[in-house]
């Protein structure tokens, strides 16, 4: 038997799951104003065929395709004139076992379809004002493919909350992956003005650009820039060449993914070990990883080697400096300190055994 995402066995064999067809309000108002058309020919079909069993108080001339036509409209629309209605036993048991029934499925498809989506579409329109007041000093997102999802969790592990990131991407697909990982998202171009600000960009605080294409990478943060002249912009390049394009369109800081992992290979092939480390240092979660913090009362006018972690870097106002730069030599209140440390999941996941060994132990000695 397979097992589960649990680890335990179970006779459950996954099915597959076919994605949601996407229709507007309009289609499905459409389509089911067309069912209740169907229902109501359905019963003058009915009427007519059976039209010697009703009779006519006003023509006295009997019942036509015309008149079926107009007894099933004002009979399924509940107004009932009268002028025409069932003679005959068997006709009114029809009436009342068939023609009620498809009355009532006649008026739930129009009054319900209306009311839901008028419902509907009003509750979108509410709750996309409301984020729209709430977003401030938020993150967009542009692109959520793997460099996407993978800078999304990052941001997550390190406090950020998911209510202030907001994903632009124009495949249902990271669409879907983006709302099922709590984020909110937004169908079309990232390139986009309209789109942008959609997102609400002139409000935002950072702007990561993970889209698959350098150029597409450049107009949009062109795009952006023009936008929101303040935002911290962090774009993701796949050519190293396109690096001072994005720099000059206004990019604070450009990673280039192909040339990080050539390097990185190259790293492994010469140096296993210190392709192993950084290969840790980018893998977040587990063994060591780089974070930022404000420096502590107890660090300050010392120097970043007394600190108990590696100190890499400093930032002063605003200003990156590494380690060894002699104007950090004495750390100063309102330090950053970029440092490698030990994983915190790492240090949690470690202290699990202890403590249910320790309570394993107690209740030995119960026994």
């Amino acid at each position: 038997m397979p097992e589960n995402r649990y680890g335990s066995m179970s006779r459950y064999q996954p099915l597959v799951q076919m994605p949601a067809r996407a229709t507007t309000p309009t289609r499905a108002l459409l389509v089911r104003a067309g069912a209740a058309v169907g229902l109501l020919l359905l019963c003058t079909l009915l009427v007519w065929f059976d039209r010697d069993a009703y009779v006519d108080n006003t023509g006295k001339d009997g019942v036509d395709l015309i008149d079926a036509l107009y007894y099933s409209t004002v009979t399924m629309s509940t107004t009932g004139y009268g002028d025409i209605s069932p003679l005959l036993p068997h006709a009114r048991i029809i009436n009342a076992l068939v023609v009620t029934p498809l009355r009532v499925l006649f008026l739930v498809l129009l009054v319900g379809t209306a009311i839901e989506v008028l419902a509907t579409e009003g509750r979108r329109i509410l709750i996309d004002a409301r984020w729209r007041k709430q977003m401030r000093n938020h993150v967009v997102l542009v692109g959520y493919g793997t460099k996407g999802r993978a800078a999304a969790a990052t941001m997550r592990r390190n406090g950020i909350s998911m209510d202030k990131v907001v994903v632009i991407d124009g495949r249902t697909s990271a669409l879907q992956d983006a709302n099922l990982d709590g984020l909110a998202s937004i169908d079309g171009d990232g390139t986009r003005r309209d789109i942008l600000r959609r997102a609400e960009i002139s409000r935002a605080r950072e702007v990561v650009i993970t889209l698959d294409r350098d150029d597409s990478a450049i107009l949009c943060t062109l795009t952006v820039r023009q936008l929101n002249p303040s935002a911290h912009v962090v774009v993701s390049v796949r050519e190293h060449e396109n690096v001072s394009l994005l720099r000059q369109s206004g990019a604070d800081a450009v990673v280039t993914s192909s040339d990080a992992v050539g390097r990185l290979l190259g790293l492994s092939a010469v140096n296993p070990s210190i392709g192993t480390v950084i290969e840790d240092l980018l893998t977040s979660g587990e063994g060591l990883e780089i974070a930022e913090r404000q420096v502590t009362a107890d660090e300050v006018g010392h120097s970043p080697s007394d600190v108990q972690e590696r100190v890499m870097a400093v930032v002063r106002n605003q200003v990156l400096r590494r380690y060894y730069d002699p104007t950090v030599a004495v750390l100063e209140p309102g330090d950053q300190l970029v440092v490698v440390r030990r994983s915190t999941s790492d240090i949690v996941t470690e202290t699990l055994p202890k403590e249910r060994g320790s309570k394993q132990s107690n209740d030995d000695a119960g026994w």
